[in-house]
């Protein structure tokens, strides 16, 4: 298993993710809806929109686990963060990344992962939305092209969050 490294600008991630105020935060609808579309359109048992923090991933919303977070160390979504676009691993049992991850050889007995990283305007990658199968599998342009969608449509929601609202805070820009 290959621990994922350390992305270059990881101060500012962190910086960029905690202002978010969004780590241990309850269940929101809107991410869950936006999960629970993406498990339901790609037919997948697990979907999840998981935040990177220093050492561990921490889902805000997700379908088919019942857990909060799990180690960085082991995570897929810690290696995602590294690029701009989706990585997909279609058997993660044949992949030397992956191959002896104790997510891949026990519980959940991840097979297929694909994860479009969040990137916030700002730049900074603070988490994935993916999806998981316990059996290899492949995606299509049409198919990363709507994950991307949803991705999308999740870092919207996460700046929509964050953003100061109300009248008194128009005016304090304004001024």
């Amino acid at each position: 298993m290959q621990e994922p490294p350390t992305p270059a600008n990881e101060d500012e991630r962190l910086q960029a993710l905690r202002q978010l105020l969004i780590l241990d935060t309850p269940p929101e609808e809107r991410f869950d809806r936006i999960v629970a579309f993406a498990a339901q359109e790609f037919d997948m048992p697990i979907a999840l929109i998981s935040l990177i923090d220093a050492e561990r991933q921490w889902f805000k919303a997700k379908v088919g686990l019942d857990t909060r977070e799990m180690a960085r160390d082991i995570s897929f979504c810690a290696h995602a963060i590294l690029k701009d676009e989706t990585m997909v691993v279609p058997d993660a049992a044949q992949d030397q990344r992956f191959a002896d991850n104790p997510l891949v050889t026990g519980g959940p007995g991840i097979q297929f992962y694909a994860g479009a990283p969040l990137k916030l305007p700002s730049g900074e990658s603070i988490g994935t939305l993916c999806i998981i199968d316990q059996q290899p599998r492949e995606l299509d342009r049409v198919d990363l092209a709507i994950l991307a969608s949803l991705r999308d449509l999740a870092v919207d929601e996460l700046v929509r969050r964050a953003a100061p609202e109300g009248p008194a805070n128009d005016a304090a820009v304004s001024a």
